[in-house]
């Protein structure tokens, strides 16, 4: 029997390119957000990875086969409320992606609104409402095959009436709500929203309508109500307006945007999101205030510790980051560049073993040719922001080592595998070389240059894990697991089971891992 969801009466997260990731959804639904849609995830990229079960995280995850991307991450505590947006053009793939996650999540949307060339250029997107009969195909296929909801989300055409046209024969293919956005396939965010031609497809239709294209009217809960009445409908979906503050789904009105930040930078560690896509959307929340003294902090940030220190998070960030790498988490620090086996296949140290980063790369297995020189490695990584003054760089203070020393220079040698970079550097009779693979040449080097340093003595090994470079090896601390079911702070639900508080011998321990 196919599960329903009542479309009416419904506060919704608007699907958002890199912003409807799980640590905004879960944030929607904690202000009063009734239904959350993922991002738009292309087909291709979804029918190209596997699923895993991430015992340390509590969730599903659907990880691209070719280089590890987590293209897909969920939890329990969105399983009933999560909207999963797809583009495609073909009525097999959605069929498909369809089967595949029908488990994972309460209802498909197709996206048929996105204005932008990639997808016009793919047939996916507004190109579905110019291909009435591959639109309505794919809506069928995925109707008649999986057992959740399906639904679809589309822009106005410059004729009112063809738009009405166009949603009736949508709505005839069986869908259970229709989400229109107010605005043609040419107009932006700046153009006004057309509030009547909404009204019009909701009066015409028998299915729910969700009126989208708001936001330059919303600031609060009751915005979102006023914007439903005038565009007819029950049911509105918000996106800018809820990119900005996410409390703006809040009955009691909106919270400051400092703890709105805060709150999101607590999912966004509890979930182990990249720091890229957190630095993401926390620039789009700050919005103008990107050029204060605060967000300026924010653009040379790069790695989550130092986002969350701007928010007095750090402390959290580093103990659960801590926890994660002694429970195992394959973070941005276990990455490496796949290699192909004699029949062309991808190979890994260990296949079997679950994916739990957000970018997971496998072992190296070929063989190295030995090479006389001792080789001296170390787990460091070059962060960037970590060195203000350029001439304190590793490189360049390795440099100077040798000059007052009466050494030769170092010697550097770059290996590049798939898009990442590892450097080995011959000093003195011996080789140094991080077993960190960096994202390109210039920090390979350093990262090599910080290892030779630390071995020389130059560099500490306290001071390489205070600033997130190097993470603690062995567990040789006092761990405290204190079991806080119910709080939000730590992420805990009880679908997720118990969260564990580390205190690492009484004292702050740096363990700054990022994902890819």
């Amino acid at each position: 029997m196919k599960s329903a969801i009542d479309y009416r009466n419904k506060f919704i997260l608007a699907p958002m390119v890199r912003v409807g990731t799980l640590p905004m959804r879960l944030l929607a639904l904690e202000y009063g957000a009734d239904l959350v849609y993922t991002e738009e995830i292309i087909d291709w990229k979804l029918l190209r990875a596997e699923r895993h079960t991430n015992e340390v995280l509590g969730t599903v995850d659907y990880i691209d086969k070719t280089d590890g991307t987590v293209v897909f991450r969920t939890c329990p505590d969105e399983r009933a409320k999560v909207i999963l947006q797809i583009g495609t053009a073909s009525v097999e793939r959605a069929v498909a992606v369809g089967l595949m996650l029908q488990n994972d999540v309460a209802a498909i949307d197709v996206n048929m609104g996105c204005p932008k060339d990639f997808s016009i250029k793919g047939g996916m997107g507004v190109a579905l409402l110019y291909d009435r009969p591959r639109a309505k195909a794919i809506l069928e296929g995925l109707v008649q095959s999986v057992n959740i909801p399906v639904t679809c989300k589309i822009r106005v055409m410059p004729d009112p009436d063809e738009t009405i046209e166009l949603a009736k024969d949508l709505q005839s293919t069986g869908i259970s709500a229709i989400g229109v956005h107010g605005r043609t396939k040419t107009e932006r965010p700046r153009d006004p929203v057309n509030e009547d031609a909404i009204a019009k497809v909701a009066t015409a239709l028998h299915i729910p309508v969700i009126a989208n294209g708001g936001s330059q009217s919303i600031t609060r809960r009751h915005d979102i109500l006023k914007f439903a009445q005038r565009c007819a409908t029950t049911s509105v979906m918000v996106a800018r307006a809820a990119e900005w503050n996410c409390s703006v789904f809040r009955a009691d009105g909106p919270l400051p945007l400092d703890d709105v930040v805060r709150r999101y930078l607590e999912l966004s560690v509890r979930y182990d999101n990249s720091p890229s896509n957190t630095k993401y959307c926390v620039q789009m929340m700050l919005r103008s205030l990107q050029e204060s003294p605060m967000g300026r902090r924010l653009l040379d940030s790069q790695t989550m510790q130092q986002i969350c220190d701007i928010w007095e998070l750090g402390e959290y960030c580093r103990e659960t980051q801590l926890r994660y790498h002694f429970a195992g988490i394959k973070g941005r620090r276990a990455c490496r560049p796949r290699t192909l086996s004699e029949n062309g296949n991808n190979t890994g140290a260990d296949e079997s073993e679950p994916v739990t980063s957000k970018k997971q790369c496998l072992e190296e297995t070929q063989q190295q040719e030995p090479d006389p020189d001792p080789l001296n490695e170390e787990n460091v990584c070059f962060i960037r922001s970590n060195f203000t003054d350029d001439n304190a760089l590793p490189k360049s203070k390795l440099y100077l080592h040798a000059i007052r020393n009466g050494l030769a220079r170092a010697q550097y040698e770059v290996q590049q595998k798939d898009k990442l970079f590892r450097a080995f550097i011959r000093f003195d009779g011996q080789r140094y070389t991080s077993s960190f693979w960096e994202k390109n040449k210039r920090y390979a080097e350093q990262a090599a240059a910080l290892v030779c340093l630390l071995k020389l003595g130059v560099e500490s090994r306290d001071e390489l894990i205070r600033n997130g470079a190097m993470l603690p090896t062995t567990k040789s601390t006092t761990i405290d697991h204190t079991v806080e079911p119910g709080d939000k702070r730590n992420g805990v639900s009880e679908a997720n089971g118990t969260e564990h508080t580390v205190r690492v011998n009484g004292k702050e321990v740096s363990a700054a891992t990022e994902s890819c």
